[in-house]
């Protein structure tokens, strides 16, 4: 099936959810041709697991979600902690809202967004000072040879990390400092922030293998959380229900949490990769040797985030992205100010990757210290401290253990779809990194959700 046969067969789907407008579902006359009315477990109440649920709620099948967390959501988790400004500390973005299906569920609900943009940013150097000039057009320079030997190695094999790729680069900087710390400015702010995952484990060959839609980036004045929330409307939902062993190859799948066991005819995996990697949860039999090659061959990313607020804003308010060379690799490199968009001084800063790794072991106060050291680099030493601060860690989070999945040395795509595949017409995976075409994503996950209520639907 191509993007275009595929994006259609979604937007039937979303038609056929019966909605269209913000109200209650009324099941008793849905017209659908209910098949087997079986009965449903989905473990995992974030984007997949909910998307899920809920076309299979909508189609007659008895429907538990399980969820491990006292909330909604999994990674898409909006913060309540500023009463005036709700921040979400997972997903944030709609990423490209043109043919998007999140757009589509956002307009139907008529949610207020507000769009950022990389065309408003501004790039700092190392000393604090803006690039432009001869100095912007070194860094395009350097981009542009950082392109051209990523594209050599995407066209040689075998594949190599993305580090790896670079190296000849790297060394003919050798006797040019600010030309090395052009280049990691552009592999921490451009890919490893985008991406989520080191460098020296990104696969030259398939890291950027997700396709985008088209059009803008725009944020939810109210959060994220307004999705899920309506994706949860009429669902059974049990929460702080702790998934410990799945037994799926008897008649029916037994389901074991901290407290109770369910038993159920099919059932819907959303749990992160991260978790699935650490084994948090046992699968008896074990899972099938392809299946466990998927789950190790890939690999789950960090973006953490440290938002600062401050009693008013001392950077140009004009502008969405502030970035800065830093003179450490991916130390603070990426800035997002919400007074332009929302009217409140706050930035929101971003450490991926190797970096976002080791700082989940600092305190607050550590982060906010380095956060304001890099910010005094930019803006003096006489600007304000921050009046308060929420901050992720990501990777500590035993439901996630990450942010989301990237493609490391020794995957390819096909291996999404090992992933994404059902076992035995009883076990079904969904989630972002189930996506082939846009892992790492808010709509992936989405797509998966209603991928998977296809499979099921058609078992």
């Amino acid at each position: 099936m191509n993007k275009r046969e595929f994006l259609k067969l979604m937007s039937l789907i979303l038609l056929g959810s019966g909605a269209t407008g913000c109200r209650n579902e009324s099941y008793g006359g849905d017209d659908r041709d209910i098949k087997g009315n079986q009965r449903v477990l989905v473990i995992g109440a974030g984007l997949a697991g909910l998307a899920a649920a809920r076309e299979l709620t909508l189609s007659g099948h008895q429907v538990i979600v399980l969820e491990a967390r006292d909330r909604i959501g999994g990674r898409i988790w909006t913060s309540h902690q500023w009463p005036d400004l709700p921040l979400d500390l997972g997903a944030s973005w709609i990423h490209g809202t043109t043919s998007n299906p999140l757009t589509d569920l956002a307009d139907l609900l008529r949610t207020k967004r507000v769009s950022t943009s990389y065309e408003r940013s501004v790039v700092y150097n190392t000393n604090g000072e803006e690039i432009w000039g001869a100095k912007e057009a070194k860094l395009e320079s350097v981009r542009q040879q950082i392109s051209a030997a990523i594209r050599k190695a995407q066209n040689s094999d075998p594949d190599t990390s993305l580090r790896q790729a670079l190296a000849s680069l790297e060394s003919s900087y050798a006797d040019d400092s600010e030309a090395l710390r052009f280049l990691n400015f552009c592999v921490s702010g451009s890919i490893e922030q985008e991406y989520a995952g080191s460098a020296n484990r990104l696969s030259s060959h398939w890291y950027d293998n997700a396709k985008e839609f088209d059009g803008d980036d725009v944020l939810f004045e109210q959060g994220f959380e307004v999705l899920t929330e309506y994706l949860a409307q009429g669902t059974d939902v049990r929460l702080s229900q702790v998934v410990q062993e799945i037994a799926w190859q008897e008649s029916e799948v037994r389901v074991r949490t901290a407290h109770d066991e369910f038993l159920a005819d099919r059932v819907v995996i959303t749990l992160p990769l991260g978790v699935l990697q650490r084994g948090d949860v046992r699968f008896v039999p074990e899972l099938p040797e392809k299946k466990r090659n998927a789950i190790s061959n890939l690999s789950m990313g960090v973006l953490n985030k440290c938002y600062l607020r401050f009693e008013q804003a001392f950077w140009p308010e004009g502008i969405d992205w502030l970035e800065y060379v830093s003179a450490n690799h991916g130390q603070w490199t990426e800035w997002v100010s919400f007074q332009r968009t929302v009217n409140k001084p706050v930035l929101l800063g971003f450490n991926a990757a190797d970096r976002g790794s080791e700082i989940e072991a600092w305190s607050d106060e550590q982060l906010v210290a380095s956060a304001m050291e890099t910010l005094n680099a930019i803006f003096g030493p006489d600007i304000p401290q921050p009046i308060d601060w929420q901050i992720t860690r990501w990777a500590s989070d035993p439901f996630a253990r990450g942010s989301y999945s990237y493609n490391a040395i020794g995957s390819t795509p096909i291996i999404r779809d090992e992933l994404a595949s059902s076992l035995s017409g009883r076990l079904f995976f969904a989630g972002e990194a189930t996506n082939r075409t846009y892992f790492g994503t808010a709509h992936g996950a989405y797509l998966s959700g209603l991928r998977v209520s296809i499979d099921v639907l058609s078992t």
